[in-house]
């Protein structure tokens, strides 16, 4: 690891009594992108903690390379509720950062207040920007705010809900001049547009990053490196998800196979310690040891077979939901508009749309927590709703996971007539016998919302609506929570960013455009952004072709020889530089390269590939105007 901008060595962390990891090392190398894969409460940020140095290692040492410049993104950001969103996001040493925060601020004083000495303070503000180079800078820190939509940079902390926080404080360690990148959950409360951005930004940049999130189609298109911590140890997989999916599954086989060993020695070294003489020789005392050692590999268990389980839902009627013509405003703003629809028996539909444009709004009214300005609601006698929402789960810190949880239920019924405790219920979705067994108050952020998402599920409610319910839960539950759902035989809705769980789970869309608009999209969301890109190059040309008739008059010429030659050769290089890319992102999914600088260079060259299409697509529009 001699190359390496961040290397940990034989970490070792404890919580209590409960052991978190346990020698583990690693490295991230330059342009290395990595993601940290682990269950929730397993230790992910604690990991990430002792490694920014807000934590400290039971034992181990962390060690950066010299030339690091490391930036941060913790789950839950602590800031100075005092500062004003500038403050914040220009805090920093670097004098990029600096020189674009006073030419700002420089812009801002003049237009408040003209005066002579706001526009010297702009001319040195300008001269700075000019002898250091910064401008391209200032282009790269409008870009970030503006994507992330980080508008009224004079608001104070103070003023910021929990989603607004984790936007500013990405938006500053994506501004900050930093060549190693701590995320942890980056997506979470950025919308699908924030999100696809966001990861062509990662992808494009020349970056170390050590990322910890659930977003697994984001987790794909930006590292090409995992590694898990499981049972205190780690595990390094260099490739995509589906390729750690794969080679995990081989080393569980591998596992299980060794248990199985284990066991049947076990019976064998057990039977003859029941009946030992006293164990005097050297020879008895090293049987003895090593007894003890395959006692505990014969008693490891490996979790990943699970039954598939149904909760039995209340019987649903021949009337679910009905709505008609439903409108709702906000401060003047459209959130709903003439929104008409007959839900159906067993449908699963997601919701998706820009922050801010109603989503969470339009499930109040259907839970009838808020009333529409206009139009009707007909809920159905035998509807029961189970609402998760994004405020989470209010327990008192000194309450028992198990007695949280029997709160709801003691027995869950199963679809199949058969039952199952609350205890197994808990362990089923992740909770062992310890953290059954532990006080709420010492739960981690994911564990406390798995323990909200079960109280919900819990309820046997036949109209499930979950808002935003992939956030802070790891990957594993990810996929339990979607197993469950596929096999849920109630109505459902899922309001969520994470573009795999909806395309794994929805029949249909409601697309929030926007003014209330409300579009119902009979497919996943892949296949519908596919539709948007298709619609979005038909308006691109109907605009071209609706240029006023003298326009067109002066293009109507036959196009020279060097026009039709430049058309050609566009078209040539178009191709060569789609097949090129689709090479490249091949060998990046394939899982088998290892070398580090490789994949940093692949990835580069398909963000510069990427730009040269669209810039080339471009000129060829133009020419096939002429050319047709």
């Amino acid at each position: 690891m001699a190359d390496a901008l961040l290397t940990v060595e034989n970490l070792t962390k404890s919580f209590g009594e409960k052991l978190l990891f346990e020698d583990i090392s690693f490295g991230i190398n330059a342009g290395q992108k990595t993601a940290l894969i682990a269950r929730n409460g397993t230790g992910k940020t604690s990991l990430l903690n002792i490694i920014t140095g807000t934590a400290l290692a039971d034992a181990g040492k962390v060690v950066f390379r010299n030339d690091v410049r490391m930036a941060y993104l913790p789950q839950n950001p602590l800031m100075n509720e005092t500062m004003t969103v500038r403050e914040y996001v220009f805090a920093s040493e670097n004098k990029y950062v600096q020189a674009v925060n006073n030419y700002e601020k420089a812009l801002l004083n003049i237009q408040l207040s003209p005066s002579g000495i706001h526009e010297k303070q702009l001319q040195d503000a300008m001269n700075t920007m000019d002898t250091i180079g910064a401008w391209d800078y200032e282009n790269r820190v409008k870009e970030i705010l503006s994507r992330l939509e980080v508008n009224d940079l004079d608001k104070t902390i103070a003023m910021l809900s929990g989603g607004e926080r984790k936007k500013i404080a990405l938006s500053k360690v994506l501004i900050d001049d930093a060549n190693l990148l701590i995320l942890d959950e980056p997506t979470n409360h950025l919308d699908i547009k924030m999100i696809e951005w966001l990861e062509e930004f990662l992808s494009k940049q020349n970056l170390s990053i050590l990322m910890v999130t659930h977003d697994r189609y984001f987790l794909d298109n930006v590292c090409h490196d995992i590694i898990e911590i499981d049972k205190g140890h780690l595990f390094h997989y260099k490739g995509t998800y589906a390729y750690y999916v794969e080679k995990k599954a081989e080393r569980q086989e591998i596992e299980r196979r060794e248990i199985e060993k284990a066991k049947n020695l076990y019976r064998t070294e057990l039977d003859w310690m029941r009946h030992m003489p006293s164990a005097r020789g050297t020879k008895a005392r090293a049987r003895i040891d090593s007894f003890y050692e395959l006692k505990d590999k014969a008693l490891q268990r490996i979790d990943d077979h699970r039954p598939t389980l149904s909760v039995k839902t209340e019987r649903i009627g021949g009337k679910i939901l009905e709505m008609y013509n439903v409108s709702k405003q906000y401060e003047g703003k459209a959130l709903v508009d003439d929104f008409t629809y007959t839900f159906k028996k067993n449908e699963k539909i997601g919701i998706v749309g820009q922050n801010g444009v109603g989503k969470s709004t339009f499930l109040n009214i259907i839970t009838q927590a808020l009333k529409p300005d206009s139009g009707n609601i007909i809920v159905g006698q035998t509807v029961q709703f189970g609402f998760y929402t994004q405020n989470g789960l209010t327990e008192s810190d000194d309450r028992r996971v198990i007695e949280i949880i029997k709160d709801v239920a003691e027995v869950i019924h199963l679809e199949n007539g058969k039952e199952m405790s609350a205890t197994q219920f808990l362990r089923h979705f992740g909770f062992d016998d310890s953290t059954q067994y532990n006080y709420y108050g010492n739960l981690s952020g994911g564990e406390r919302r798995r323990l909200y998402l079960l109280k919900v599920l819990m309820a046997n409610p036949n109209f499930l609506i979950l808002d935003e319910p992939t956030n802070d839960l790891d990957i594993y539950t990810l996929e339990i929570l979607e197993e469950f759902l596929e096999n849920y035989k109630g109505c459902l809705i899922i309001v969520s960013h994470d573009r795999n769980f909806m395309d794994d789970l929805v029949d249909h869309l409601f697309v929030f455009e926007g003014n209330g608009k409300i579009r119902d999209y009979h497919s996943n969301y892949t296949d519908y952004i596919k539709l948007k890109e298709q619609e979005q190059r038909i308006a691109t040309q109907q605009k071209r072709e609706e240029k006023p008739k003298y326009e067109r008059t002066k293009s109507a010429a036959k196009p020279t020889y060097k026009q039709k030659q430049e058309y050609e050769q566009l078209t040539n290089e178009i191709e060569v530089l789609e097949k090129e890319k689709a090479e490249l992102e091949q060998l990046m999914n394939s899982g088998q390269e290892t070398d580090y600088e490789k994949l940093n260079s692949w990835a580069t060259r398909i963000g510069e590939i990427r730009e040269l299409i669209d810039e080339k697509e471009l000129r060829w529009l133009e020419l096939d105007e002429i050319m047709n």
